[in-house]
């Protein structure tokens, strides 16, 4: 479904700007419908300028990202606006995607409203739909994001993203402000109805265990390059890259990995179901 082939992507720094900063540097990947790639790599990597590279939310400054066969990095901003509703992002602060003077109604119910999707009658029916979806009670659904929790707001932000059906989600960092209880909630939320609806999803994160429990396949993100590529299993278990094998033994030494281990049933000798 997405194909993104010797994507670059370079910043100008400095006072003049004459001096250069390499986000991403000639990464090609693809995502199979329905599959869920993991994107790992420690803060500054460039997995979320790969991954707003892959919504063509920020332009590369070379290479092609490719939806079902179609070169989005030729598209004019007219032409790439009927693709918006099919790729969406989840951002880590779901204070980033909901308006503080929107109730919850409100923010699920804005972008159908943008894009005409339906009346009145039958918005409201998704929307009640969507809240359930999400495992959200209707009673929330009249409040403001400051009367409700975090994880709450994370789950209305998810509402939002899916109102228009999409077909290709990044998920960047989506529990990494949350507690650990509820991280798990939500990441258990987001593969259910990855399943459920054959999403295909990018699910970019700085936690091994976490790329682990959520994806099919992993990709190892350094200083803007991809350095390891494969199953989960073969990642955690047999890394080949020097990189990946720090990020294993430093995740394997951490007291929070070894109780969310404990949680999960253990993931290094996982099996995907």
């Amino acid at each position: 479904m997405i194909d993104l082939e010797g994507i670059t992507k370079i910043y100008p720094r400095g006072f003049l700007r004459r001096q250069k900063s390499v986000a991403v540097n000639n990464v090609t990947l693809s995502i199979k419908k329905g599959e869920t790639l993991g994107l790992v790599g420690e803060s500054g990597s460039g997995k979320s300028s790969l991954g707003r590279i892959a919504l063509r939310l920020i332009e590369p400054t070379s290479g092609t990202v490719r939806f079902e066969g179609t070169d989005l990095t030729k598209l004019s901003g007219r032409e790439i606006r009927k693709f918006r509703p099919r790729m969406q992002i989840l951002f880590q602060d779901p204070d980033t995607a909901l308006d503080p003077r929107m109730t919850v109604r409100q923010s699920v119910a804005e972008p159908l409203a943008i894009w005409n999707c339906m009346g009145k009658e039958e918005m409201g029916d998704r929307i009640a739909g969507l809240l359930e979806l999400v495992g959200l009670t209707p009673d929330l659904i009249d409040r403001y994001p400051f009367e409700i929790s975090g994880g709450q707001k994370q789950r209305v932000a998810l509402a939002r993203v899916l109102t228009l059906n999409p077909e290709f989600l990044v998920a960047d960092e989506p529990t990494a402000a949350l507690d650990l209880s509820v991280q798990a909630q939500v990441l258990s939320l987001i593969k259910n109805i990855q399943r459920k609806t054959n999403l295909t999803l990018l699910f970019i994160s700085h936690d091994l265990q976490v790329i682990g429990q959520m994806s099919n396949r992993v990709a190892v993100m350094h200083q803007g390059s991809i350095v390891e590529h494969g199953t989960v299993e073969d990642i955690l278990n047999n890394p080949q890259d020097a990189y990946t094998r720090q990020l294993v033994a430093a995740a394997r030494e951490s007291e929070a990995w070894l109780g969310k281990t404990r949680e999960t049933q253990g993931i290094y000798q996982c099996k995907k179901d």
